[in-house]
């Protein structure tokens, strides 16, 4: 009769091989990119927290001005020339004068509310404090797209003679390369506004000055208003949250390689769940999962029965991985000496 085969010889055959331990250039070269990864997040973060600290600032100096009472027009650009503060940005001033109305330039890509359309710009004539003449740039409103898409349908005329305007005080923007058909802008910037208008460069240099005006109201009022300019955005943004954000990302590489350190070079223990896995595999004499019927217990109407063999195995692979560390550590001192001999 043929002997059967050993009833251990079908579950070690089964246990996979233990990894080979990292070496200590691996360990070295794993910490390394941890901390390169986190560095990258903590650069995000800084960069994050500016946007988040300029954008605050922003906040507080709209919530400043903007409801502000209005202040003389001399009081924030007092002579031909002058450029606008940056802490007066948003502040309402009051001027007395006369609009160009043939010299009106349409400021093109500026939707309101969702809505594309042109805003109105128009020159306003005015004097300084010390009585010279004062030309301001003054964006009156909303007009939507005409039939034709590249122009408004109507344009309404502004008040005609003296008119006392109110309008929050905005700082001249950049310049800008984009070519516009005539009479349109791409951008709210003084010297292009007038250069585009009618009169072209026929302005006076020394008349101008480095800002402009958000319309809010005119008297006399117009005989058709335009469509009102949105007031400031002050949504603070999402700055803050990215900066936490990336500040975890930070932590869990420098934490995620501390734990991958401390569960490859701790010393293997097979726990409770590893026995009670063991339970888990068919039986060596062929019974069926969890050995033959027996007596019910307290926990169920059967006990199964721990594969003593797999248990054992179990051991003989924790033993194994113990050893090739142990010798993976002799090897790196070993190395080492060599190193410091032929040096």
């Amino acid at each position: 009769m043929t002997a059967s085969p050993a009833p251990s010889s079908g579950r070690s055959a089964d246990l996979p091989a233990p990894a080979a331990p990292r070496t200590r250039r691996q360990w070295i070269t794993l910490g390394l990119g941890a901390v390169l990864l986190a560095a990258l997040c903590i650069l995000a973060a800084v960069w994050q927290w500016h946007r988040y600290t300029w954008r605050e600032a922003q906040i507080e100096l709209v919530e400043t001005n903007y409801a502000a009472t209005p202040a003389p027009l001399e009081d924030l650009l007092p002579e031909p020339g002058a450029v606008l503060p940056a802490h007066d940005e948003w502040r309402p001033a009051v001027a007395t004068g006369t609009y160009r109305p043939e010299d009106t330039v349409l400021l093109r890509n500026r939707p309101v509310g969702g809505q594309p359309g042109f805003h109105v710009l128009v020159p306003f004539e005015t004097s300084g404090a010390d009585g010279r003449p004062l030309v301001l740039v003054v964006d009156r409103g909303f007009v939507p797209l005409g039939e034709d898409a590249g122009n408004p349908s109507s344009v309404p005329d502004p008040p005609s003679g003296p008119v006392e305007v109110t309008m929050t005080m905005r700082p001249d923007e950049p310049t800008s390369t984009r070519g516009t058909p005539p009479g349109q802008v791409q951008a709210i910037n003084t010297a292009q506004v007038l250069a585009a208008g009618q009169d072209g460069a026929g302005w006076a240099d020394g008349a101008t000055v480095g800002g402009y005006g958000q319309l809010r109201s005119e008297d006399p009022a117009p005989a058709t208003a335009l469509g009102a300019l949105p007031e400031p955005d002050t949504d603070p943004g999402s700055h803050l949250s990215y900066t936490v954000q990336w500040c975890i990302f930070a932590l869990g590489a420098l934490g995620g390689y501390v734990v991958l350190w401390r569960r490859e070079t701790q010393p293997v223990r097979v726990t409770a769940g590893d026995l009670l896995a063991a339970q888990d595999g068919p039986d060596p004499d062929g019974s069926g999962r969890g050995g033959p019927a027996g007596p019910a217990g307290p926990w169920g109407p059967r006990r199964r029965r721990v594969d003593e063999d797999y248990e054992d195995a179990l051991l003989d692979a924790a033993e194994r991985k113990d050893t090739a560390q142990k010798d993976a550590a002799q090897g790196d001192t070993a190395r080492q000496a060599r190193d410091t001999s032929s040096a």
